[in-house]
């Protein structure tokens, strides 16, 4: 096995998948250009050529409607969207037309919409949007968060090969994270998380960047004895609720770490299900880790406050464990 990054995998996939099937192209802005993809779409111009690898004019709803057409017509597009932020120009194709197809007219949309995060760095309100809680919101597109190189290369493989629309998001946060990768072709179940920990005494359901945070702190929580299970979602529509719900019913607690807004987020839901599947087992209330309802700061000091890691994960554990259990729970 060797290691790769989390941008090299994600750049893997995309040439295995263009290399496979002659009718995988991308279409985005920037893709002739480290400065947009990182180096995710690395010189695959110079490999694939530029007939298959399509540098697009700023235009997102244009050419997400073109990749839309394209996969109709028997392609397999993937439209990039380096800045999450700007692809809602193109909700009105994502959601009215790639999202309803298949429902109206019974003809699938093999369509990967990649979309990236691009937190922190000081780019302030317009440049760093975690949008993820919105699609889900949206019946008939799926939606993936990898937050491991193995798993993004597998998810994006696994979007690739789908009859349905797929929401890929990738953050640049984890661009340098690297884990052992193999180098042929796999795949990642959509829909289906990973436990990244086992433990006894609460779960922790992480999103993207946030799930290897709540790695990070489980481990430094084992040596105050609290023994935390580490769920790393991977995808958000549809999502894992199977899996999470046995591991609450096992630890009777819960932390829900999403990298996006509180409100009506992908936290929300989490908890909610929880709440309605696993009262009866619940010992303290469903505690949340996810950004203040607040757009993300341009200062420095200021994203130090604003983003969530390790530490908020950990101190909401230890905020769940230090509830009392209810009477019911107590006398049992």
């Amino acid at each position: 096995m060797r290691h790769l990054n989390y941008a090299q995998a994600i750049r893997e996939a995309h040439a295995q998948l263009l290399a496979a099937d002659s009718r995988v192209f991308l279409i985005g802005q920037g893709l002739w250009s480290p400065w947009y993809a990182g180096t995710s779409l690395d010189r695959l111009d110079h490999e694939f050529g530029r007939d298959r690898i399509l540098d697009s004019p700023v235009s997102e709803n244009a050419v997400t409607g073109l990749a839309i057409g394209a996969a109709l017509a028997g392609m397999r597009p993937i439209v990039f969207h380096p800045r999450m932020d700007f692809m809602l120009l193109a909700a009105d194709p994502i959601i009215n037309q790639a999202a309803n197809w298949s429902y109206l007219f019974q003809k699938n949309v093999p369509l990967i919409i990649r979309a990236a995060i691009n937190r922190g760095g000081e780019q302030g309100a317009q440049h760093s949007q975690a949008l993820h809680a919105m699609f889900m919101h949206v019946p008939g597109i799926k939606v993936v968060m990898p937050s491991t190189a193995y798993d993004a290369k597998g998810l994006l493989i696994s979007a690739a090969e789908d009859a349905n629309p797929v929401m890929y998001i990738d953050d640049r946060w984890l661009y340098s994270a690297t884990c052992d990768v193999p180098q042929e072709m796999y795949r990642i179940p959509i829909g289906r998380a990973a436990v990244r920990r086992t433990g006894s005494d609460i779960t922790i359901i992480g999103i993207s960047s946030l799930a290897a945070e709540a790695v990070t702190a489980a481990a430094s929580l084992a040596a105050e004895n609290i023994s935390a299970e580490v769920i790393d979602l991977r995808s958000l529509k549809p999502w894992d609720a199977d899996t999470v719900i046995a591991s609450v019913r096992k630890t009777g607690r819960a932390v829900v770490c999403d990298p996006g807004w509180r409100t009506a987020g992908a936290s929300a839901e989490i908890a909610a299900t929880i709440a309605a599947e696993a009262f009866d087992r619940l010992i303290a209330p469903v505690e949340r880790v996810s950004l203040p309802d607040a757009p993300a700061p341009t200062s420095a000091v200021e994203e130090q406050a604003y983003y969530p890691g390790e530490r908020d994960i950990a101190a909401a554990t230890r905020r769940v464990m230090a509830r009392k259990p209810h009477k019911k729970e107590a006398a049992a």
